[in-house]
């Protein structure tokens, strides 16, 4: 440790040198969030202005478009570009498409000078319709390109057309799965969705009597889940069954609707997979039983309070339905059915489609699996109606969603993003399909400066992020407070003692949070920034010339954070390869005067490289002295809150111990976009001038991490030493005596040195569970145990040493067995050293795994309570449900028509001949 007291001191007499120039200032977080949310309205807004045209433009492109057709047009197909056939032709829609790799486009290959086509396997490419829409909407070409360059951190921008094509700028190679199949269909995704119709309350009635079975089954099945599928955030939801009587396919929503987020979709999926007919189908008692759900949520004020639909999926209806539309529908017709005639058989069509054409509703028949996507979409047009007719643009905000399904097949990142969107309208009542955008969250955190605040939680992993509710990260809002005010969009602060679990997990840490919070104006958004008493209140204010700054900057040990943004890259083409210290070295020395830099944060930043300085040469002397550096040490570093950084290894990456730490892949002890190097937390989060050991991996030959904070506003000093070293600082006479048993653990519990090499990493409760239970039954440690973070149904529990009990011992019995241990804190670390003696045999370890490591068990109620649950939730502002205008009698069953019509020529004929 004498290692730290020399650098230190290094920088230590350099921040003297400038101390008269330094002032201190408390973060205003009311200011703070104020001005982010400013910063994010601006650009949101240039993101709808961008939309707006394209609706326009699209709208305008139609206006003037005659349909032909007989039209024949070839477009670029994304699927058949750049393909040839096995002469070497170019596949037909496919043609010479250049693509270039784009920084801005998470380093895909892209076309920036144009769009191209995406269709779905199920859809035919050279489709009348098709081919209209595709020739219609190559006017929105030139929106797109002006678009990006007025604006060039707009990302993807894209229209979906009602009849299934998907036109996409840049343009790109779509790559499809290994069955050459692109599942892919616009008119499923959210944005379309939100922006296509009103938000609405569905229950979907199936038909699970014994006619039902095989293909139907099948058909009704995958019907159910593409009915799903169209659902969003802001839609609810339940599934009834019904033959010789009615049940619910979860009987935990039983009586109600629930929100149709994907947690929920998934888990009706599972359920309607599980599905098997049975009996007779008497459909009477279902839908009494559907029109009671909608009814009773309109009532309580629960639901989506807008559109409300019944969708019955049946292989015929036998029944007279006149009573219960009398009783629940008519003559308002407020619920809408659908029926869905499954199977080839035609007897009951007029009875089927009589009840959609009686209830606004539309009728379809789908007689093979290849027909369900089609015609569950007719559904969505008959919604969209009542908006179309009041031409009506609403711009929608989808929630945040990894963008898991646009690019699967090709190799990049997930990204977290909201898609903004806007509905394209006919005059003659047609929903003609949906622009829109894609907005990465990184890049609106980029707006919210890292170095202006310290980071709160992070999420536990999760399979569905858009369904995280903000108490399963602010677990600590009880009342929910914080939620209630940010759903309904008001401004003001909070204040909460937080616990936030750090290294994946394994470690917690106590904090007290106060929490700002204001709206983003003209979106359905709130931001909130947490700001943590301690370190993070405070901000230091440095003065140093740029020559000298910039003198100190250039050094090999030195780098910034680079998805930090000191200078914006991404506005003109030009800069975009610029690394983020090579843009603020070219701005500061005029080569690049137009760049767009945080004058603030460059301060600090230069302020923070000068009074750093020193230790690039001490370390490098040290190295080249005699003596050298203390055995065991591999790599000495700091790290400033501006996000500089100063590394020095001093050994080869073929000695080196731990060969990731601090590379590029090693983001935990990396300053990155939403967080902060973990030693830096930890180290900020402790008394000043307390030694924080951790061990990075697990094996018992590699490193231990060992940091210092000296000064707990600016800087955080660093070493990194290995274990070998260590374990001969730790008393050699207790680790020889046979009958004791010795650790060094961290207070977590983490084994840092141990007789057996092998348990280094490893929890304490593994290795002796009854010390760990005594502990904790001493109340010497406490056991932080999580709540359960729904839907995750899981526990997160961690151990934590009481740094006030400096020494504790006690005798643990056990019939004729019994040991005793000390444990004594090491000064000035994070260590403590455990002595036992002897071994107790008997005690079984797992009895402390039970108590703390245990994972929740599946909990069915707390799962039903949190599906069936409608939390306060800000709905859209506008709801398109009903208009005099609209054609009822547009319901559909062409299909069938022109089908009986067949059956009765055919009858003709067969008498004709008979005759």
């Amino acid at each position: 440790m004498g290692f730290f007291s020399k650098y230190t001191l290094c920088v230590l007499q350099k921040y003297k040198d400038v101390e008269g120039t330094v002032s201190m200032e408390e973060v205003n977080g009311e200011e703070l969030v104020k001005q982010f949310a400013e910063e994010m309205e601006e650009m949101l807004g240039r993101k709808m202005k961008s939309v707006k045209k394209l609706a326009d433009a699209a709208e305008d492109a139609d206006l003037y478009h005659d349909y032909n057709d007989t039209m024949e047009f070839e477009y670029f197909n994304s699927m058949l570009i750049n393909k040839v056939d096995e002469d070497g032709n170019p596949l037909p829609l496919g043609g010479a498409f250049p693509l270039e790799e784009n920084e801005h486009f998470n380093k895909l290959p892209v076309n920036v000078q144009t769009s191209n086509i995406q269709v779905p396997t199920n859809v035919y490419n050279r489709d009348p319709d098709i081919v209209n829409g595709v020739y219609m909407s190559e006017a929105l070409d030139n929106v797109f390109i002006d678009n990006f360059q007025k604006d060039p951190t707009l990302t993807w921008q894209y229209f979906g057309s009602a009849t299934g094509f998907f036109r996409l700028y840049p343009g790109i190679q779509w790559i499809p799965d290994e069955s050459g199949v692109v599942t892919f269909d616009c008119r499923n995704r959210n944005w379309y969705i939100q922006a296509a119709t009103s938000p609405k309350d569905v229950v979907i009635v199936v038909d699970v009597s014994g006619s039902m079975k095989g293909l139907r089954l099948t058909i009704a099945k995958h019907t159910i889940n593409t009915i799903l599928d169209t659902l969003g955030e802001n839609d609810f939801v339940n599934i009834i069954a019904y033959s010789d009587y009615v049940r619910y396919v979860e009987p935990c929503f039983k009586g109600t609707l629930v929100q149709a987020d994907l947690d929920n979709r998934e888990h009706f999926k599972i359920l309607v997979d599980e599905i098997h007919v049975k009996g007779e189908g008497k459909v009477t008692k279902a839908m009494k039983e559907s029109f009671k759900i909608l009814n009773e949520a309109t009532a309580m004020g629960q639901g989506s309070l807008c559109n409300q639909a019944i969708m019955l999926i049946t292989d015929g209806a036998m029944e007279d339905f006149e009573d219960v539309f009398e009783e629940f529908n008519w003559p308002d017709k407020r619920v809408r059915v659908f029926t869905y005639l499954i199977g080839r058989e035609v007897t009951f069509a007029e009875n089927t489609k009589w009840i959609a054409c009686n209830n606004k509703g539309y009728y379809t028949h789908v007689s093979t699996l290849a027909d369900v996507q089609e015609n569950v979409m007719e559904y969505l047009h008959v919604l969209s109606r009542p908006m179309v007719i009041n031409h009506d643009h609403d711009i929608i905000w989808t929630e945040a969603y990894m963008d898991s399904v646009l690019f699967n097949t090709q190799a990049q990142n997930l990204l977290l993003m909201t898609s903004v969107a806007m509905p394209v309208l006919l005059s003659h009542g047609i929903l003609l399909g949906v622009v829109g955008t894609d907005v990465a969250l990184k890049e609106l955190m980029r707006l919210a400066l890292r170095y202006k605040y310290k980071e709160g939680k992070k999420l536990k992993p999760k399979p569905n992020y858009n369904s995280v509710d903000i108490l399963e990260v602010e677990w600590e809002d009880t009342d929910e407070l914080l939620r209630t005010s940010m759903v309904k969009g008001e401004t003001g602060t909070l204040t909460l003692d937080a616990r936030v679990s750090v290294d994946k997990g394994l470690r917690v840490m106590f904090l007290r949070n106060n929490y700002y919070y204001t709206v983003i104006n003209e979106t359905p958004f709130s931001l909130g920034v947490v700001l943590t008493e301690g370190p993070g209140q405070y901000m230091f204010f440095g003065n140093v010339s740029i020559e000298e700054g910039l003198h100190d900057l250039d050094g090999p040990d030195l780098t910034i954070a680079s998805e930090w943004t000191y200078c914006e890259t991404d506005i003109d083409p030009a800069h975009r390869k610029l690394t983020q210290l090579q843009a603020v070295v070219r701005y500061l020395t005029g080569k690049e005067p137009d760049l767009e830099c945080d004058a603030q944060l460059l301060s600090h930043t230069l302020f923070d490289a000068v009074v750093t300085a020193p230790m690039e040469a001490y370390w490098t002397a040290l190295m080249l002295s005699a003596s050298g550096v203390d055995e065991g040490v591999e790599t000495a570093f700091l790290g400033t809150r501006s996000g500089l950084m100063r590394v020095l290894m001093y050994t080869g990456i073929e000695k080196r111990v731990a060969k990731s730490f601090l590379t590029s892949s090693d983001k935990e002890n990396l300053f990155t976009l939403d967080q902060f190097p973990l030693w830096y937390r930890r180290a900020a989060d402790n008394p000043a001038g307390q030694f924080i050991f951790k061990r990075l991996v697990k094996p018992c030959n590699n490193p231990d991490l060992l940091l210092k904070r000296k000064k707990k506003k600016i800087l955080r000093f660093s070493m990194h030493t290995t274990v070998s070293h260590l374990f001969q600082m730790i008393s050699k006479p207790l680790f020889s005596l046979q009958d004791i048993q010795c650790y060094v653990i961290d207070n977590n519990g983490f084994v840092l040195i141990s007789k057996q090499r092998n348990n280094a990493g490893r929890f304490l409760g593994e290795l002796d569970g009854s010390v760990m239970t005594t502990l904790i039954r001493m109340a010497s440690a406490h056991k932080k145990k999580g709540e359960i973070l729904q839907p995750c149904e899981t526990e997160y529990p961690s151990f934590v040493y009481e740094p006030s009990v400096k020494e504790t011992n006690s005798i643990i019995k056990c019939g004729r067995c019994q040991k005793m241990f000390v444990v004594q804190q090491i000064p000035d670390t994070n260590l403590l050293l455990l002595v036992s003696c002897p071994s107790l045999h008997h005690y079984d370890f797992a009895l402390y795994l039970l108590l703390i490591l245990n994972a929740a068990a599946h909990n069915a109620s707390s799962k039903c309570d949190r599906m069936r649950s409608q939390k306060i939730r800000r709905r859209p502002e506008s709801c398109h449900a009903y208009h005099e205008q609209e054609n009822a009698n547009d319901c559909g069953g062409a299909a069938a028509a022109s089908l009986s019509a067949l059956l009765f020529l055919f009858c003709l004929v067969t008498l004709a001949i008979a005759s």
